[in-house]
């Protein structure tokens, strides 16, 4: 039996709490940890956010800011994903920013709703960036949202009750085939596992 990884101290946002205030979201973005690899996708982050002063609502119609979470239980062992009832994927929990310029919150606060798990933490800064398209759907036209991802850390023993977005949620292994090949969701878990395990 090997010896469970042990972590130093985690940065978190303080206070957790909406605000609205642009550019704290620039901010963000620009100290989201991302290596080289991710350059071209935070320049069109910096490009977008700086044409569309509205980027924080879901009104902006080319496209909206948004926040997620990669959930990760306590002994750094797995994550946690939601089976999403609108697009059938299972997928970390995020949402809209709704005006909140504090895109951990808004992880933070997605997260919480979406798993149903109090007392989760957020690290900082953010472990990855994203860009991708959402179908129209209703009277919603297609658009694209321009997500930003955060490591959040779930209490010991952590047990999810999702809310009516998702049909279902479950613990997955960084390497379990259910996220091997979801091609975003495992960038951000790998980025995320790699991560913990350098702290």
């Amino acid at each position: 039996m090997t010896d469970k990884p042990t972590f130093g101290s985690f940065e978190t946002t303080a206070p957790l709490e909406h605000l609205g205030d642009l550019a704290l979201a620039r901010r963000l973005v620009r100290e989201a940890f991302a290596d080289n690899s991710q350059q071209q996708i935070a320049n069109r982050f910096s490009a977008f956010m700086g044409e569309h002063a509205n980027c924080l609502e879901r009104t902006c119609v080319p496209g909206h800011i948004t926040a997620s979470a990669c959930v990760v239980d306590l002994d750094r062992n797995e994550t946690l994903l939601l089976l999403h009832k609108k697009l059938k994927r299972w997928l970390q929990p995020g949402g809209h920013a709704d005006g909140d310029g504090n895109l951990a919150h808004v992880a933070w606060r997605e997260a919480t709703e979406e798993t149903g798990i109090a007392g989760l933490k957020v690290v900082l800064p953010a472990i990855d960036l994203d860009i991708h398209p959402i179908p129209a759907f209703g009277s919603d036209p297609a658009h694209l949202h321009y997500d930003v991802r955060f490591v959040v850390l779930a209490p010991d023993q952590a047990e999810a009750h999702p809310n009516d977005e998702s049909t279902n949620a479950d613990w997955f292994a960084p390497d379990d085939k259910m996220i091997a090949g979801n091609d975003d969701v495992e960038r951000l878990v790998t980025r995320s596992f790699e991560l913990l395990h350098r702290r």
